[in-house]
């Protein structure tokens, strides 16, 4: 077994007290970014983190650190952490696992009296999703450099809500400046959110990096009329036209390249009634692949034919790119020490590309990063259903306290 372990049931406990914040309808959870229950949770994880002695700052971005000191304050620190805002229909464990994991860490080093030649941060990213506020993964991007404050503050909601003033309605914009430091490294543990471990019966993800991800907005303008009085042969219906664009998205990604998936995730209509042909259609596109070059190529088949769609059905199409995450590539001493971690406690591992964004990515930028991931129950993620067992987030804390055990106490 691993030559340190957490104590595995008091981390299960705090993520089911964590789950009961923000309830979904159907087992999960529903804590938007920097609403009340986001507040709530953020409040919760202070808490805990106060309590085990940590110092808690709260950068201009919202985001969290709990500072556990190290023998040399002064040296560089080793962040783990991840994020606790989720989906509208999101599950108990992507994200808020590796703030709780992170924050099991330091119990544990505190159980065993265990000091670290480095001070050992635990942080909760704001707005990972990219679902009330867009782009995804702003918090760490802005910690990054990635985007300036000031872009961050900037991002709005479906209702026009700035995210700079939701940080503020809910109390969380911090004093602490919001922008690289140095950091020694960056560990995030996580959920798989894919069915590749559990199928190969695999205990442990050492990620080696993240594939690229494109998002765009769609819109789809036609004709708006009466669904009665206009014969087929003369309308312009923009949803007709938009269903034939979300077919190409699917038919184009799956002749691309089997690692390559595309999806539409948001598609509205307007305006939206029985007996009228609709005036337009938004919807969204996500595309992502291992390989820059060939993500880049789908982009330019997907627009090719939604413009040829839209040419032969009289609609006028504007397809643009609102967030790029280029392809990234993880340390390779940091995915070496996860590798040995899980090699030492005996667990069965595997190298794995991850395909969904994370903060790791944008801290990959500053400092070395690494990730490690832990099965989920036929790899659902995002939905209610998403689950995980208190074994599994053991093994996956036990990998993270002691790779950071090992990078903490680097010279």
């Amino acid at each position: 077994m691993a030559a340190h372990q957490v104590n595995q049931d008091r981390l299960w406990q705090s993520l089911l007290d964590m789950a009961k914040i923000g309830p979904g309808v159907a087992g999960g959870n529903r804590r938007l970014a920097l609403t009340e229950e986001d507040r709530q949770g953020r409040d919760l994880f202070c808490a805990w983190a106060k309590a085990a002695g940590c110092a808690v700052t709260v950068d201009g971005m919202g985001n969290i650190f709990a500072r556990r000191a190290g023998r040399k304050p002064a040296a560089s620190p080793v962040l783990t952490g991840s994020h606790l805002d989720t989906q509208p229909t999101g599950g108990r464990f992507d994200g808020v696992y590796g703030v709780l994991a992170g924050l099991e860490v330091v119990r544990s080093l505190n159980d065993r009296k265990l000091e670290t030649a480095r001070p050992v941060e635990v942080v909760v990213w704001t707005n990972e999703e990219g679902s009330r506020f867009q782009p995804a993964m702003v918090g760490s991007g802005v910690f990054s450099g990635r985007f300036t404050l000031e872009e961050g503050y900037g991002q709005a909601d479906a209702d026009g809500v700035r995210l700079g003033d939701a940080l503020e309605k809910i109390g969380y914009k911090g004093a602490a400046k919001a922008g690289p430091r140095p950091i020694h490294s960056y560990l995030e543990a996580h959920i798989e959110q894919g069915p590749i471990l559990e199928a190969e019966r695999k205990t442990i993800g050492i990620v080696s990096g993240i594939q690229g991800v494109k998002w765009f907005k769609a819109r789809v303008t036609g004709m708006n009329s009466h669904a009665g009085t206009t014969p087929m042969e003369v309308r312009r219906d923009p949803l007709v036209g938009a269903a034939r664009m979300v077919q190409a998205v699917d038919r184009i990604t799956r002749a691309t390249r089997p690692d390559c998936v595309g999806t539409v995730g948001e598609f509205k209509v307007g305006p939206g009634s029985i007996n009228v042909i609709n005036a337009e259609v938004r919807f969204s596109i996500d595309l992502r692949c291992p390989d820059g070059g060939v993500l880049r190529e789908l982009e330019a088949k997907v627009r090719a034919a939604c413009g040829e769609i839209a040419q032969e059905a009289g609609l006028s199409l504007q397809l643009d790119e609102i967030w790029y995450s280029e392809p990234t590539e993880f340390d390779a001493k940091v995915v070496q020490t996860i590798a040995q971690a899980a090699g030492q406690a005996g667990y069965p591992a595997r190298r794995i590309v991850s395909g969904a964004g994370h903060d790791a990515k944008h801290l990959a930028e500053i400092c070395p990063t690494g990730m490690i991931f832990i099965p989920c129950e036929n790899g659902i993620s995002h939905n209610e259903a998403e689950n995980i067992t208190p074994e599994q987030a053991g093994a996956g804390a036990n990998v993270l306290l002691n790779s950071v055990l090992t990078l903490a106490n680097e010279e």
